[in-house]
């Protein structure tokens, strides 16, 4: 044999070697940024042309969001996509949360924005954190400090509806262990996410809807919507535990036509394929495009069952595109709603069988029956009911969340 013909079976066994430690080194890939805290933007008017406490050099904001998955780093994602101008942040702070304005002593982790503590994130815009350090433990709170310099902002980019209690005050305060006797406020204005670095293993879940994701009439300051719920179960079992819960709910949001926020077809590329680290996605969408095409009263944006479910075949088909599995709630009863009515009721019996038996999804929630009177299927039980009867309790919320089996996210 000559030298080089014995060269070849080594060259080749060489490069099996590097292929195997390449593949070694892919399968044990280091840890990635995942979505544990998120909510969904929309657009409000600001006819002050001003944010915050007027007569000061600007405004302190402090935000409190609620984590689903904890880990050792966080980075912070801001945003201006609905604004009409520049928007200055001329510092800002993440820490934990030791209830109302105060933070834990030793938590307060100043943000940077390509290391720089002040950054200018133009109109339509969002910009995102540089890592910091700081350990998050699940389930807990954060907050999260925002001044903004006295500046012109025409339209404010917010989440409406936060059901949670967050603060305000003058000048910049942002690095102040407590608020002095802060306004208050209930929305998330300008903050909208967090990440954390976790394992290779984790991922997040991204719950796409209307006011009934978005947790309305719970309990503020209880973290009691359906999402939160769902996160405690995920965090309690050890197969789960890796993923992150992302609450993408807009009250009044509808599949096919602009009311509260863009229409689901419109945001969903910004509220679920953007989001860090996605897997799953959970829709509930097309009670308010139901209980508005019917409404006794004045019927407007008239569409049919049909249009719906081409339209929440779209959110399935554009997921699955980016490798997301797509899971589809039920839509709960709303008999007895100030739009609810039979040619309404009848729509929401043909989506919800088109949910239960379609091949399109990958899974089922069943929050229909979940919370249904099984003597009235049509109604809520009473002890889910907030009594509107179109929008769960908190004991409603948790009968939802509990209903969700956690082995669709072990497949």
């Amino acid at each position: 044999m000559t030298f080089q013909n014995r060269l070849l079976p080594a060259l080749a066994l060489a490069v099996v070697c590097a292929c195997s430690l390449t593949l070694s080194a892919s399968a044990a890939s280091p840890d990635h940024w995942v979505g544990t805290w998120a909510a969904s933007p929309i657009a409000a008017n600001n006819p002050g042309a001003k944010f915050g406490a007027t007569g000061t050099d600007g405004t302190t904001l402090r935000e409190i969001a609620h984590v689903s998955l904890g880990g050792d780093s966080v980075r912070v994602i801001l945003t201006n996509e609905f604004g009409l101008d520049p928007l200055t942040v001329g510092a800002a702070q993440i820490a934990l949360s030791s209830g109302t304005s105060g933070i834990a002593a030793g938590s307060a982790t100043p943000l940077t924005f390509g290391g720089q503590s002040s950054i200018t994130i133009p109109p339509g815009a969002l910009i995102v954190s540089d890592p910091a350090t700081l350990k998050v433990a699940p389930l807990s709170n954060l907050a999260i400090s925002i001044f903004l310099p006295d500046q012109p902002i025409n339209r404010i980019t917010l989440h409406s509806f936060a059901d949670q209690t967050n603060y305000l005050a003058p000048g910049n305060v942002v690095s102040s262990a407590t608020l002095n006797s802060p306004s208050e406020f209930f929305s998330w204005d300008f903050l909208k996410g967090i990440d954390v670095k976790a394992s290779a293993k984790s991922g997040s879940i991204v719950t796409f809807g209307d006011s009934i994701t978005d947790g309305a009439l719970s309990t503020r300051n209880a973290n009691a919507r359906w999402p939160d719920a769902l996160a405690r179960r995920l965090q309690a079992n050890k197969k789960t535990a890796q993923l992150g819960v992302l609450n993408q709910g807009i009250g009044g949001n509808r599949v096919l036509h602009d009311v509260a926020g863009p229409n689901a077809l419109a945001r969903f590329d910004r509220d679920v394929l953007a989001q860090t680290g996605v897997k799953y996605l959970i829709f509930m969408e097309s009670i308010n495009d139901i209980g508005h095409a019917q409404d006794p009263v004045k019927p407007y944006d008239v569409v049919t069952a049909e249009d719906l479910i081409v339209g929440l075949s779209q959110l399935a088909e554009r997921a699955h595109t980016h490798g997301i599995k797509v899971i589809g709630a039920t839509l709960t009863p709303y008999v007895g709603a100030k739009y609810a009515s039979p040619a309404g009721e009848a729509m929401r019996q043909t989506v919800n069988k088109w949910i239960r038996t379609t091949s399109l999804l990958d899974g089922v929630v069943d929050f229909d029956k979940a919370t249904q009177d099984p003597a009235n299927p049509t109604v809520f039980l009473p002890a889910n009911d907030s009594g509107d009867h179109l929008h769960p309790k908190d004991a409603g919320y948790k009968a939802m969340g509990d209903s969700i089996d956690l082995k669709l996210f072990t497949k």
